[in-house]
Formats: structure tokens, sequence, C-alpha cells
């Protein structure tokens, strides 16, 4: 727990909320109480409010997350009714799942489970109109948009120049670092270069990353390398995890480095089967960061906050879950055909429907697949990119600007946050446009992510995925926007964002390990399965 939040977890206490506002001019702030967003005022200190709010977005979770809260239960966001921009996430209690609804009034209740911390927990509001409150409209993310600084593109002076993948499975219990260098030693001959050519490294999360998101980071790798970087780069805050290749092609442009080898390593089946049968133990801890107002609740998982921006979704633009399904759907159909996907077999959309639920509107088939495995590209200067024995990839445009709220429910609840800024802000850095693409590698940590990145780089209106996904016929290899030719992470497995760089790349070389699109020149990728992300657009032909 935060010291500076305690107040807040302990106004329950009364039966009273409390939410942190300033005193200079009465604006409310969650979760932090530091400087107030409005004035910049530092006098904060946390007041009652009414308890009351509006359901904007939930989920009935089924997955049993904590050992202490056995499921079904359901997570939801609550806007306050002072202050609609101010959001709880929150357990919903007191009223059968099916009767919920976004729109749905709501007041507190609490639920006390130590000396110190009183839950904010939620029940239909009896005193309230039988009639759907009002839910916060969009906000105008698109009035934070800022101009290039220059005509000048960095990314104009990179290409890449290789690629390279380990072996990918479940459980395939190898130490991770092993399948890190396996990655880079590929993409490293992918281009034509030796170790000594390579003057950078560049990874995501870095050292940081527990639960099986990491083989240890630059230290590990350069140990075993040794190719003596001029520049290097290792951390979790980029513009995705492909954030770290743009951190890459910035070292490349600028003339600090000629080659950067970027990786990125996950061994999350083999961590969670060491976890399970009592070989490696997770220690436990009272939650701090995001957590903090997460994990109380049972929140734990990016399913349930991805969720309820779903809810949020069907509730302003109609339609159901056959949508996410067309996706999901596509997706094994495209890897069926990969020799590398993890799951091959085809799947009907009964299927998808019948699979058991993990947190509504998600069912299993709306999740990606945890895997082992390492992916490594080769950020190069582009005049050296002729050098090379594979047709050079280029780089059009990044996509980075943060232009909606850092938080899960704070901020954007129609599209998963940080897919509608960064897909804006690409279309800034080059004169292609969306009707350009020929191909999309789009995040797919959930089937929703991918449909939020589709309305968000502006192949369809907000609402209009549907219609543009057209029960599959719309994103399958022979549409209109081939998506994830190689089954994605829904399908070929979660290689965390870079299996999608790789994808692309190939797709532009004509090497792709399963469906090829047609002689395509440009493609668009996405990282990020919330916050904070980015959008890459890459092409085979040099400005």
């Amino acid at each position: 727990m935060s010291l500076g939040r305690a107040d807040y977890w302990a106004s329950g206490a009364d039966g009273v909320l409390r939410i942190a506002q300033c005193h200079s001019c009465l604006r409310f702030m969650h979760t932090q109480n530091v400087l107030c967003p409005q004035c910049h005022g530092r006098d904060i200190g946390y007041e009652p409010v009414s308890g009351n709010g509006t359901i904007v977005g939930f989920t009935v979770n089924h997955q049993q997350w904590l050992p202490h809260l056995p499921p079904p239960y359901v997570v939801a966001i609550v806007a306050l009714s002072e202050d609609s921009r101010i959001r709880l996430t929150t357990n919903i209690v007191g009223c059968p799942p099916e009767d919920l609804s976004v729109g749905m009034a709501v007041r507190v209740l609490f639920e006390q489970v130590s000396d110190d911390v009183w839950l904010p927990l939620f029940e239909p509001n009896p005193d309230a109109s039988a009639l759907p409150e009002p839910i916060p409209e969009p906000a105008d993310y698109r009035s934070n948009l800022r101009p290039p600084v220059t005509a000048t593109r960095f990314e104009h002076a990179v290409a890449i120049t290789g690629v390279g993948q380990s072996k990918i499975g479940r459980r395939l219990m190898v130490e991770p670092l092993s399948l890190t260098v396996d990655a880079c030693l590929a993409a490293i001959a992918d281009a034509g270069l030796t170790s000594s050519d390579i003057d950078g490294l560049s990874t995501y999360p870095g050292s940081g990353g527990g639960g099986g998101m990491s083989e240890g980071g630059i230290m590990a790798v350069e140990q075993v390398l040794k190719v003596r970087p001029t520049w290097v780069n290792g951390g979790n805050e980029l513009p995705g995890q492909n954030g770290s290749i743009i951190a890459a092609m910035l070292a490349v442009s600028s003339g600090l480095c000629k080659h950067v080898l970027c990786f990125r390593t996950v061994w999350e089946s083999t961590h969670s089967e060491l976890v399970r049968s009592g070989r490696l133990t997770v220690p436990s801890a009272r939650p701090t960061g995001m957590f903090e107002h997460r994990a109380p609740f049972g929140a734990m998982s990016a399913a349930n906050w991805i969720a309820c921006q779903a809810s949020n979704y069907f509730h302003r633009y109609g339609g159901d879950r056959r949508t996410l399904g067309a996706i999901a759907v596509n997706a094994r159909s495209n890897a069926s055909a990969n020799p590398e996907a993890v799951y091959r077999d085809p799947i009907t959309m009964d299927d998808y429907l019948s699979a058991r639920m993990v947190s509504t509107p998600f069912g299993l088939y709306d999740c990606d697949v945890p895997i082992d495995g390492a992916v490594a590209v080769i950020v190069s200067a582009a005049e050296t990119a002729m050098d090379r024995p594979n047709s050079p990839v280029f780089v059009e445009a990044v996509g980075t600007q943060i232009m909606e709220d850092l938080s899960w429910d704070q901020g954007t609840l129609t599209h998963t946050p940080q897919s509608l800024g960064p897909a804006a802000h690409l279309w800034t850095r080059t004169d292609f446009g969306p009707e350009d693409v020929d191909v999309a590698l789009l995040y797919d940590g959930f089937t929703f992510n991918a449909l939020s990145w589709l309305e968000g780089l502006g192949f369809c209106e907000p609402g209009g995925a549907a219609d543009f996904i057209d029960e599959g016929r719309g994103i399958s290899i022979d549409g209109r926007l081939p998506l994830n030719p190689h089954g994605g992470q829904l399908s070929a497995g979660r290689t965390h964002g870079y299996g999608f760089f790789r994808e692309a790349v190939l797709q532009l070389r004509g090497q792709a390990p399963g469906r090829q699109v047609k002689d395509p020149k440009v493609a668009v990728v996405t990282a990020g399965g919330g916050v904070p992300s980015g959008a890459v657009l890459l092409r085979t032909d040099k400005s």
C-alpha cells in the first residue's frame, strides 16, 4: 500500500468513501494524490463523496487467479457521480451477474479485510432510476496530437536487415538464455553479419521481467555474446515491447551504432510449470503499483482489465462476441498453415462460442497462448542494407505519442488503452495512409486488442470493426486487409510483440513460414496490450 493512499483504504471505517481532492480548484483525482492535474496544486486531501456511481465497464471473471477468491465474481469500473473521470476498479456484489449492465447505477459499501483496509465494493443503487445512467463520452484524444518536430525522419536512416527466432513451444523446460542466444545468432546470420559487427543491444523488459518474461536482460546476454556494445537499452516503459526496436532505430540514426541486436524472450509456460510443481516459489507480498487497486478485487489479469473496455465498446456500438470470434477463427486458420505455430488445429465459430469462459466477453480462444521462445531483430544503418544477403525492409514511420491517460481505468474506455494515440501519431509521420497497407500485424494478446488497433489505425470507423471484419472475410489472407497471417499470439504463441515484427519482415521479403500475402509492399506492426503501446510502418522500397 502506498503511504500517501492509506487514507483512501481506511476511509470505509465510518462507511464514507473518500477521494483525493485538490483544495485549491476542487478537482478530484484517482489514483495519484501528489499533483493536481488541473491547477498543479499540491494542497490535496481525501474528502468525502456520495459513494454513488455508474458501471462503465464490467466483466464476470470465471478464472481462479487467487486462492482466497473463487470465481465467478464481477470486476467492474465504476465512474463516480461527482466526476465521471474518477473511476474505481472494484467488485459488484448483491446482484446476479446476468442482471448487470453498463450504465447501471450503483452505490458503495465496504468490506473490512484488515485493521487498516476497507475495500470499497459496489451494489445496485435501489434509490436510482431504473433507466440506464449516461456513461462518459470518449475523450478527444486527438486534441493532444503533436505535429512532427522536423521534416527529417529518423526512421528513414535505418533498415531491418535480420530476424531470427528460437524454437517455440509450450513448456520447453529449456534455459531461457539459451533460447535468447539461438534467436540472436539466427538474426545475426540472417543479416549476413558476425557478432563482432554488432555494436548495440536493446531489449524489453530488461532484467526486471519476472514471471518468465525475461532471460535476464542486457547483462546476461552480453556476458554470453561479448559484443562489447557502444550502446545498450533494456526496460519496460517503452512504446510497447517493440519500443526497444524503436529505441535501436534512434541509436542507429544518431550515428551511435551501425547494427543493433534487439531481442525478446519469454518462458512463461515453463515458469508456470515450475511454480505448479513446487520447484519454483513465488514470494507473496502486499500489492503495490497498479496492482494496489486491482489485486484486492481479484482483477489480476489483463483479461479482466481489457474485458471491461470490451463491455463498454459493445454497449456503445452494439454487436456481440461473434465479432471477436471472427478474429480468433481467422488466427487459427492462418496458424494451421504455419509450421511454427503452437496451435494449428482449425476451429469454427461454434468451437469459439462453446469454449469455456475466462472473463466475459473473453473465452478461451480470445486469449493468447503463453509459450517459451525468443525472437531477435537487427536494426542497421540504411546505407549498409544493400550489402546484406536478404532484401532489406525499411522503416517508414513510427507511432509513439502518449495521447490518452496512461491508465487501465481512468482513461480510454471504448478501446484498449493506448491503441488510439500511437495509431493516430503514426500517420502524422508519413504520407502513407491506411489504404496503402497490404498486411497488418496487430497485437492480439486478446481479440479485442486487435479490434482496437483496426479502428485506431483508421481501417474502419469507431464501432465499424464488425462490418470491416465481415465474419472473417475482410481480414483473411485474401481479404481487404490480411491480419496476422502467422496466426498471431492467439494461435502461434505469445512472443510478446516481437513475433509480429518478425512476421512483418518475412511477409515483406516474401519469406513467410506459412500463409504469404501476395507481393506486399507496406506492413503495419503494433505492440502493446495496453499501456504504453506503439506502432511501426514498414516498407520494401527505400524512399
